[in-house]
């Protein structure tokens, strides 16, 4: 559930400022838990022992066989693929920053290069068959990413207020300054992922009537977004508190000092990334080979997956290298894409298949948080879409 998007939340902090950006970090954290325990709840809601093991189920349960893949597949493609090609650019970032660190008299080497040198261990890594064959990667990417967000507060404390800092919006007009939060919106979307794969990490627990997979499962949610506040509020603030409108679209590029611990942490940072890339793609692997089995004819054989989880590394790898607005691509991709499966999407599937009585209370929530998940998705891939134009006037593709 702690994605690497929480280095970026103190950037987002300033483009919102204190007052809108406590008020965003808190509900989002409220609504995405809210959905999580719905998604968790629906997951065998079905009578008769059926368990709705993926996401594109659930919406097929929902809408209809047809509709339900047309609304939810698109927009979990997005979010998956859109992950692992931003994990590709914050994986070769990282390990670029590991290297000027403890070789600062080396030649710097592009940043294409490093990307290319995570995308290597990607490409091993893929080959592995299910989630439970991953699940000691996920482990150490769970503990990576808990571990570097300590440093990432600690260390801005450590180092303590930037002289002259400033809490004033970062903006040079007003126009600038409202798609700028626009696209702190999705930064902070960004953050929360985890619901995209969450109904088929489920679907790998065991589940009777006597005890069905939901207990557990939310058991842990729960312990995951303790885990979630842990690392996120502290990181977001603290790097606000201490940079203020200074700070990078990274906080751990922003952080100097100590120079051997802000290094170690990129190093988790490339632990984690490598961990939830696989965690992001299994699920992208699943449809590719069903489309190939079931619509292709293809026969399912161990050359077929080593050849299309290759190929879709190579791809992410590629988008990665010609993409590096960090900031702005998180941005777009948590509106446009992270919004709707995070936001409103189960809202809708909770309505339609649950049917809590009009006005009451269920009813009231949910469509409160669809009316905030619409607004969301559109306002935060125009602000973002905005910022990546202005900075590709003086980008050199490849780079």
């Amino acid at each position: 559930m702690v994605g690497a998007g929480v280095l970026s939340l103190p950037y987002a902090m300033a483009h919102m400022g204190w007052g809108l950006g406590i008020t965003v970090m808190i509900l989002s954290w409220v609504i995405t838990l809210y959905m999580l325990w719905q998604m968790v709840e629906m997951h065998e809601m079905v009578p008769g022992g059926k368990r709705l093991d993926r996401y594109h189920e659930l919406g097929q349960e929902a809408f209809g066989e047809k509709l339900g893949l047309w609304i939810v597949v698109p927009q979990q493609l997005l979010v998956e693929v859109g992950t692992c090609i931003v994990y590709m650019v914050i994986g070769g970032k990282s390990i670029k920053k590991v290297h000027e660190t403890f070789c600062s008299e080396c030649t710097p080497i592009k940043t294409s290069y490093w990307i290319m040198v995570f995308a290597s261990v990607n490409f091993v890594l893929a080959q592995l068959p299910n989630f439970n064959s991953i699940s000691a990667i996920s482990l150490g990417a769970s503990v990576m990413s808990l571990t570097y967000s300590f440093i990432a507060w600690g260390a801005s404390i450590k180092k303590g207020i930037t002289p002259d800092v400033s809490y004033n919006v970062k903006m040079k007009s007003t126009s600038d300054g409202v798609l700028n939060f626009f696209s702190a919106l999705g930064d902070v979307a960004f953050a929360y992922a985890g619901h995209n794969v969450v109904l088929e990490i489920q679907a790998t627990m065991p589940s009777t009537a006597e005890k069905p997979s939901k207990v557990p499962m939310w058991k842990w949610c729960i312990w995951a977004y303790i885990g979630v506040a842990i690392c996120y509020f502290p990181v977001a603030f603290d790097g606000y508190y201490m940079f203020g409108n200074m700070v990078d679209d990274n906080i751990l590029i922003t952080l100097k000092h100590p120079a051997w611990l802000i290094a170690i942490a990129n190093l988790f940072v490339v632990i984690h990334v490598v961990g939830s890339y696989q965690v992001f793609a299994m699920p992208v692997f699943d449809m590719i080979e069903t489309y190939l089995v079931t619509r292709l004819n293809f026969s399912p054989s161990s050359t077929l997956r080593r050849n299309f989880k290759s190929c879709f590394a190579g791809i992410t790898m590629l988008i990665g290298i010609s993409n590096l607005f960090f900031g702005s691509l998180l941005g777009f991709l948590g509106g446009f894409a992270f919004a709707p499966t995070l936001y409103f999407l189960p809202c809708i599937i909770w309505l339609k298949l649950k049917k809590p009585r009009k006005y009451g209370l269920s009813w009231t929530i949910n469509w409160i948080c669809i009316v905030i998940g619409v607004l969301i998705m559109t306002l935060s891939p125009i602000g973002a879409l905005r910022n990546i134009i202005v900075s590709a006037k003086n980008y050199k593709f490849f780079s």
